[in-house]
């Protein structure tokens, strides 16, 4: 009982701090995770073993964390170093592509190819928004898609409010579509065994179904101000727009961070069939960055976030202190008791709960506590844990777009526009992302019930 409640504390304790960003995000969870394994494992617990499983080294030097010929096996508890070192080599290859100019060349080019129109860039960058987030992380889409829309907005004289927040929802709409899309994705996956493809049968199917209509709410929320952004732009001078050719640092570096890329893609949407574990993946993309970047390959490793690493290791202890000590088995059987066994009933639990916790405080953490404790529901209520795990998935992805503070995406998208002279205000924001964040959950949950029950 000690060591349950001591696990709590130190759980709630890592969450109040974290809301509260007055201390570095990896900071505060090491130091969780060091008092988890030092009180609770040592103190109380007095189990070696239970820190050895959370620190759960030992998987890295097994054959089946690297390939697996079969069907994908569970993750054991502790640290997800499949994780890391995934989203570790997906790092490099984004700074890679960033070096050489690939995104600031893409939204020029793409705003070029509708002839700079305001309507049009509105949607078009929206599509971009979610396709791209679909296979790199949301943060670097935004920042650099956020970062160019104040630029067009400058050169355009519109408003580029409304098409920031909107890249900002199809960002984090896109990422929740596959498995390297959003980091609580990225969990679910490497913890649960799911596959690419899984996950586009699955959330990529409901992501796809809501995209269409958050195109159309956003586009009618904003209609009076694209109507006034595009009589504004109008009298641009042509001969003024910028060449998307100009973005390109260095054309040979451009020719092959496409290539990896490409390669990256490739290797993700056929690793079930191929074998090749998202860890194995992430290793080969960054090793093959890095060695193609040459003299050039010091500066991408150190600007890689570093920071997000330790932060994840740090929430993998902490989560693993619940775990070990039995405290997610309480919260398991306490929501099987409150949906009194029905299925749909959890389902929706599951899915609004998550929404509501992910719009104010970070999707990652609560990402990794609920899966083991939607393993249990599944165990205890025999309910398909498959169900579970997309509810999960699109509840942590969609949530966390309601607020200014529910992703880093929304925490980039907007920090971008205010510093470029667009301050984007908590009314602002959620006067279209919390309706736009409702729509997609109820699209969402009618989709699971229709398709799964």
């Amino acid at each position: 009982m000690t060591a349950q409640i001591l696990a709590v504390v130190i759980f709630l304790l890592m969450f109040l701090l974290i809301i509260m960003d007055k201390i570095e995000r990896h900071i505060i969870t090491l130091f969780c995770g060091g008092a988890t394994l030092l009180f609770v494992f040592g103190l109380c617990m007095h189990s070696v073993d239970a820190i050895l499983e959370t620190l759960n080294v030992q998987t890295i030097f097994t054959t089946e964390f690297w390939y697996q010929a079969g069907e994908a096996s569970e993750s054991s508890s502790g640290i997800n170093w499949a994780t890391i070192i995934f989203i570790l080599g997906m790092m490099i290859m984004v700074e890679g592509m960033a070096m050489a100019g690939f995104f600031r060349w893409l939204c020029m080019t793409i705003a070029k190819a509708v002839k700079y129109r305001v309507i049009p860039i509105f949607i078009t960058f929206m599509l971009m928004s979610a396709v791209l987030a679909m296979f790199i992380d949301s943060i670097t889409v935004i920042l650099f898609l956020a970062a160019v829309t104040v630029e067009l907005a400058h050169l355009l004289k519109f408003n580029p409010i409304p098409m920031i927040l909107s890249e900002i929802f199809c960002a984090n709409l896109g990422g929740s579509a596959t498995m390297c899309g959003d980091p609580p994705n990225i969990i679910i996956g490497t913890s649960l065994g799911y596959s690419f493809g899984d996950f586009i049968q699955n959330t990529g199917f409901m992501a796809g179904i809501s995209l269409i209509a958050v195109i159309f709410y956003f586009y009618f929320v904003f209609r009076k101000e694209l109507a006034q952004n595009t009589a504004a732009g109008a009298a641009g001078d042509a001969g003024s727009y910028p060449n998307p050719k100009e973005a390109i640092t260095n054309k040979k570096s451009f020719a092959i961070s496409c290539v990896i890329f490409l390669c990256a893609v490739a290797l993700l949407v056929t690793h079930a069939q191929t074998g090749l574990t998202v860890a194995l993946i992430g290793l080969l993309i960054a090793v093959l960055t890095l060695i193609t970047s040459g003299k050039a390959a010091l500066s991408l490793l150190k600007k890689v976030d570093y920071k997000t690493l330790l932060f994840f290791i740090g929430l993998f202890m902490v989560v693993g202190g619940l775990e070990q000590t039995g405290v997610l088995e309480i919260i398991a059987a306490f929501i099987g008791k409150i949906s009194g066994g029905n299925a749909i009933l959890m389902v929706i639990i599951i899915m609004w709960v998550s929404a509501f916790a992910s719009a104010f405080v970070d999707n990652i953490p609560f990402a990794a506590t609920m899966i083991p404790v939607i393993k249990s529901l599944s165990l205890t209520m025999n309910m398909d844990l498959n169900v579970l795990a997309w509810a999960l998935s699109m509840g942590t992805d969609i949530g966390g777009s309601a607020t200014p503070i529910g992703a880093s995406a929304n925490v980039v998208g907007t920090s971008v526009a205010t510093k470029g002279g667009y301050p984007i205000g908590w009314g602002t924001y959620c006067k279209s992302a919390v309706p736009a964040t409702i729509l997609v959950l109820v699209i969402s949950m009618i989709c699971m019930i229709i398709r799964y029950f």
